[in-house]
């Protein structure tokens, strides 16, 4: 697919997320053990043939240039498109905060990229969304049905309502109805994924700029509405978008369920990631493990339930972790207990602590601690 070019949002760094968020942006938080958030919105591109990408970044995204490089894992690092990283530095200083108000923002920041894009059309799409998405088969439909703007939308979404938009369509397909942010969900939850032609975005854009509206809810949705055609495309498998510690881990422990991971991990739409080439995990004589995600390169002598273990991490021998999410490099050492927990990268929890969290509530313990 020669025609489509695709941009990622990931500038937001949401304060809900509180630790998880204090030195990477939302999507560069880990998910799934070995993944980061980006990584499905990278492949779900890739996997619909889209060559020339466009990441829209704005603060605390060393963590996420870490990771993504030169796009080389997704097969983007190109002499002519590819990947590209477009930081803030045509939109500092127009605004007072100095920070992206909303999408129409950071567009309006990256507006010479926009101009020189070479597709016709244009996918944007959210970088803290984990789903699997059919790119390809909604820019047929978009192609087929002569929309404007084509939603990707879900009738099953768990997302926090005041942080979501929605689509209400008639048997055709067709937006009769956008409701933003509502203290209901009424519709189908938007994606946050949206297909339009080059031309039409940097029409919008201007638009946006010239009346100071920040907002691509307010100022390209609910604006067209009678103005421009409208359409939703209906995607049914599973998605999950982290707004919140509770909701991160909660939306983790659901990757413990085989059919979730049969949504999410698809043979046909591999999901990619940055390659580390990390040895095989070691399990101790005395190890058990049940009911988890256990990435490469751990070492494994004590016990581990119900929990997603990330590169590189130590579970000593006497320790005990359950319903715990533990990111690279931590060490739980020997007879110390987790329940309920979040642990950051490179945290050290000393022989025989016991932490304890709930499953609305975890623990969250940040980047480089030794509790």
């Amino acid at each position: 697919m020669n025609d489509l070019h695709g941009i990622i949002f990931a500038y937001r760094q949401n304060p809900d997320l509180r630790e998880l968020a204090q030195r990477r942006n939302t999507c560069s938080i880990p998910y799934g053990g070995r993944y980061r958030l980006v990584d499905f919105a990278l492949s779900n591109l890739v996997n619909a043939g889209v060559s020339d990408v466009g990441l829209i970044v704005h603060t605390s995204y060393q963590s996420l240039l870490d990771h993504v490089g030169s796009g080389k894992d997704w097969d983007l690092s190109r002499k002519h498109g590819g990947l590209r990283i477009l930081p803030p530095f045509g939109f500092s200083g127009m605004h007072q905060s100095g920070h992206y108000r909303g999408r129409m923002d950071a567009l309006a920041g990256v507006y010479s990229y926009l101009q020189n894009i070479r597709q016709d059309h244009v996918v944007l799409t959210s970088g803290d969304l984990a789903a699997n998405l059919p790119i390809a088969e909604a820019f047929e439909q978009h192609l087929q049905s002569g929309a404007d703007i084509t939603a990707l939308c879900t009738p099953v979404s768990q997302a926090d309502p005041r942080m979501t938009n929605y689509f209400t369509l008639d048997s055709g397909g067709a937006v009769t109805d956008i409701l933003v942010s509502p203290p209901v969900p009424k519709g189908d939850a938007s994606l946050e994924t949206y297909i339009l032609s080059k031309a039409l975005l940097l029409n919008l854009v201007d638009r946006c700029a010239a009346h100071d509206i920040p907002s691509f809810s307010q100022g390209v949705l609910l604006a067209a509405r009678g103005r421009l055609k409208l359409r939703g495309y209906r995607f049914d498998g599973y998605a999950a978008r982290i707004q919140s510690v509770a909701g991160y881990f909660q939306r983790s422990m659901e990757l413990l369920d085989p059919q979730v991971r049969a949504s999410l991990f698809r043979p046909g739409r591999p999901i990619k990631t940055k390659d580390q080439s990390n040895p095989s995990t070691y399990y101790g004589p005395e190890a058990r493990s049940a009911n988890s995600l256990i990435s490469d390169g751990c070492i494994i002598e004590g016990t581990v339930v119900n929990s997603i273990l990330s590169r590189g991490v130590r579970v000593e021998k006497g320790a005990r972790v359950e319903n715990c999410i533990l990111m690279q490099r931590t060490s739980i050492q020997s007879d110390a207990v987790l329940r309920y927990a979040i642990t950051d990268k490179n945290v050290r929890v000393c022989p025989g602590r016991m932490l304890m969290g709930h499953g609305t509530y975890p623990l969250v313990i940040a980047k480089n601690e030794i509790v």
